[in-house]
């Protein structure tokens, strides 16, 4: 597929006249009308045949091209075709206007007009109509015509695509998740939490807050609690063990108090050293002993040597990640696990989407967009959101590319398309934004791809391309 130079082809060919058109009461006939542009100039040509003109020797006929709207207008160069008095009477005294050709009656059968003018926006929908002008002896006009050649149509060949939206597959039971992290303060080597120590009164509501969110909702049904606890590396291993395993038990038993679980509802696991966490902290920090403390927490040395190695290694690092980091290895992650009722309703939907998106499957969200004006802020944002909630799933990303080709912004639908998957509805929009890219053979060969795996909006927009060669 030949390569396309733009959205508006260089030189790009507008119109053709095969047919000659008598024009100015079948004094002059005109053929090879042409009309081309860049995105500079325009550019008019075509043939003046002057064999049935007859003017006596002190008349000229002025032929005026002229590109007309109903607001502007814009008269080329004309052409002066005079009888031989005043011939001579030019060739004496000049031709005025300045630019106008000037030839003799009788001296050539044809004329091959050529006009170039820069190039403006109204001339895409102008009509080309060509003025005669007949004038005495003294230039005094006798008798005018003016004559229709033909209708302008140069406006911008844009790539106008159909866009191919996916439904996506239903979800047999809506499992969601809320987490989140706490930082209980123990008192040294102790497991007791005391709810007024510290900041614990904010990091226990957290947690109270996260379970009442799905716990106070009629639409959602808690199937697990889940705890993790997590121990600083400093100190011997063992016991980090023993202070990991019994604050994540103490956690649990105050969670089980305040609503109740049953024990079958609250699952627990701890980690007696963060070791993780503590990795991640040094990898993006600025450390002097960076590279070395990294290189120990990635070796084979049991715990208790690690910490050795970088507290009597690095000792102003050591000091500083006890102090500084340390205490927020001192976590307990939290999980509540619920399932979400079916939402049929559409207005319903709707409302949910506002509130609580995460509560929706795709499905759902997609039976709210069809009930959406195409294009519209709601429309989009539908899908936004629904990438959002599911930012790996390829229905979705594909639904929010052609949601974001739909509103220009490329940059976005080419991101969400890597996630697409190779569905044949992926495949045609890679191609929609190959070609809104102006990537033209690219396009040709997706567009030409997806035809042939059934996707009936691909032969239309190949259509769509070619007329734009």
């Amino acid at each position: 597929m030949k390569k396309i130079l733009g959205i508006i082809a260089f030189a790009f060919l507008i119109m053709h006249m095969a047919s000659a058109q008598e024009v100015l009461g079948g004094r002059i006939m005109i053929s090879g009308l042409d009309v081309a542009r860049t995105e500079g100039n325009l550019f008019v040509s075509m043939d003046m045949d002057l064999s049935s003109l007859d003017l006596k020797t002190d008349r000229e006929l002025i032929v005026t091209p002229v590109l007309y709207t109903g607001t502007d207008s814009l008269s080329l160069s004309p052409v002066v075709i005079a009888g031989r008095n005043r011939y001579f009477h030019h060739l004496r005294n000049g031709i005025s206007p300045e630019e106008a050709a000037l030839y003799r009656e009788g001296s050539t059968s044809v004329v091959e007009y050529r006009a170039t003018v820069p190039y403006s926006g109204w001339m895409g929908r102008a009509d080309l109509r060509i003025d005669g002008l007949v004038c005495g002896c003294c230039g005094a006009p006798l008798d005018g015509e003016s004559d229709f050649l033909s209708a302008l149509d140069m406006e911008p060949r844009v790539f106008m695509p159909s866009f191919v939206y996916l439904s996506p597959e239903g979800e047999a039971v809506k499992m969601r998740v809320e987490k989140g992290s706490a930082y209980i303060d123990f008192p040294v080597n102790r497991t007791e939490i005391y709810e007024d120590y510290r900041s614990n009164a904010d990091e226990l509501r957290k947690i109270r807050s996260t379970i009442e969110l799905v716990r106070n909702d009629p639409d959602t049904r808690i199937t697990s609690v889940s705890i993790k606890g997590y121990a600083s590396p400093e100190g011997p291993y063992d016991n980090n063990v023993r202070l990991a395993k019994g604050r994540t038990r103490t956690l649990k038993e105050y969670v089980r108090r305040q609503y109740d679980f049953p024990d079958s509802l609250l699952h627990t696991s701890y980690e007696p050293e963060d070791w993780d966490g503590l990795e991640k902290f040094v990898r993006s920090s600025g450390l002097a002993g960076r590279d070395g403390i990294l290189e120990v927490i990635a070796g084979g040395l049991a715990p208790d040597a690690k910490e050795w190695k970088i507290k009597s290694s690095w000792p102003e690092d050591y000091a500083f990640l006890l102090k500084e980091v340390y205490p927020g290895l001192r976590h307990s992650d939290y999980a509540v696990e619920y399932e979400v009722r079916t939402y049929t309703d559409v207005d319903e939907i709707r409302r949910v989407l506002r509130t609580r998106p995460q509560k929706l499957s795709l499905q759902e969200m997609y039976l709210a967009a069809q009930h959406m004006e195409p294009g519209s802020d709601e429309y989009n944002e539908t899908f936004e959101i629904a990438v959002r909630m599911f930012p790996d799933d390829p229905a979705a990303n594909l639904n929010a590319a052609n949601s974001a080709m739909s509103r220009g912004d490329l940059k976005n639908a080419g991101k969400y398309l890597t996630k697409a998957g190779n569905s044949p509805e992926a495949v045609y929009a890679k191609g929609v934004l190959a070609a809104l890219s102006g990537e033209y053979d690219s396009a040709g060969k997706l567009f030409g791809e997806a035809a042939g795996m059934g996707i009936s909006q691909a032969e239309e927009a190949l259509e769509s391309l070619s007329e734009l060669y």
